[in-house]
Formats: C-alpha cells, sequence, structure tokens
C-alpha cells in the first residue's frame, strides 16, 4: 500500500486589518407576535378545559361519577397538552403551537437549540415568576434591546422571528498586536 504524506502549511502572519466578515443574525421577535403566540397557548389551553366541562355537565356534572371522571379526564388531558406544547416541543424543535402560528422560535441567547429542561425552566418557573410580578416580567420584553423577559432572562433564552438566518456584513476590525 502506497504511503500517504500530509503537507502542513505554516500558518499567515497576522495583518492589521481584517477582511470584512459575515456573521449570521436573526430579527428578535416584536412584543406583539410574543402575545399573540402566547395567547394562542394559552386559548387552546382553555378550549381543552371548557370543552371537557361543557361534556362533564352534559352527563350529569359531579352528581354522576360518569360527569367528575370526565372532568378529571380534561383536567388532564390539558397538563398533558401544557407539558407537551410549553416543554416538550419547545425543546425539541424550539416551537410552540402560538410560536408557530405567528413565525416565531426560541432559541438559547447564543442560537443553539433550547433542550427540553430549559424549556420546561423557562416556561413552567419563569412565566409564573413574571405572572407573580403583575406581569412585569413580561413587559420587560418590550423595552430591553434584546427582547428579553424575565423567563427568557432566567433560562438564557431569546424569541427570534424563524426563518432562515440573514448573513449581515460585520466592518473591518482593527488587529491589536
Amino acid at each position: 500500500m502506497p504511503a500517504t504524506s500530509v503537507q502542513t502549511v505554516p500558518p499567515r502572519p497576522a495583518s492589521k486589518t481584517q477582511a470584512p466578515t459575515h456573521k449570521v443574525a436573526r430579527f428578535r421577535a416584536p412584543f406583539s407576535l410574543r402575545c399573540g403566540a402566547i395567547l394562542i397557548d394559552y386559548v387552546l389551553l382553555a378550549a381543552i378545559i371548557a370543552f371537557s366541562t361543557l361534556i362533564s355537565r352534559a352527563l350529569g356534572g359531579g352528581a354522576r361519577s360518569a360527569g367528575s371522571s370526565t372532568e378529571t379526564f380534561g383536567l388532564l388531558l390539558a397538563i398533558f397538552f401544557a407539558a407537551l406544547d410549553l416543554g416538550v416541543l419547545p425543546g425539541l424543535t424550539g416551537l410552540t403551537v402560538g410560536k408557530w402560528a405567528t413565525g416565531l422560535r426560541i432559541l438559547r441567547a447564543d442560537g443553539r437549540d433550547i433542550g427540553i429542561g430549559r424549556a420546561f425552566l423557562r416556561h413552567f418557573v419563569g412565566y409564573p415568576l413574571s405572572f407573580v410580578l403583575l406581569g412585569l416580567g413580561f413587559v420587560v420584553a418590550a423595552f430591553s434591546q434584546r427582547g428579553r423577559g424575565l423567563h427568557d432572562l432566567i433560562a438564557d433564552t431569546i424569541v427570534v422571528r424563524d426563518g432562515p438566518a440573514m448573513a449581515v456584513r460585520v466592518a473591518s476590525v482593527k488587529a491589536t498586536n
């Protein structure tokens, strides 16, 4: 078997200026779209509970075991859907149903996927804290430079417009020697 040779190339000396480079950037999500996304998610949860309540009342409410078990099933279904929509889906895809419908995506602050643990932290710790502060944790997203609310700061996430990232030209930077 013939031997292969590997040639190494000496590194080029550092120049005084670097050529303009391109960075990948995504645009932050507008506050109104973020509000629309969470509204869609919560309307779906409320619809599940309302539908199960209607069915349980039609079956006799709390007077019959069929009515109360239907209401319990509806609540369990809503909890399952909340865990799936607000925890698992964003952890795997960066999307909730509401974020998908509004064209938004949740990412880590450095641009990577958030993962299931961080998604649960964001939605089931960060959101309640934002609610406890009378909604101020959400309002922060409207006024912060990167559009991050308290729940985003807690989980180190950012919400951006979904779609292909755009290349942004970065001005040349002088190297210090």
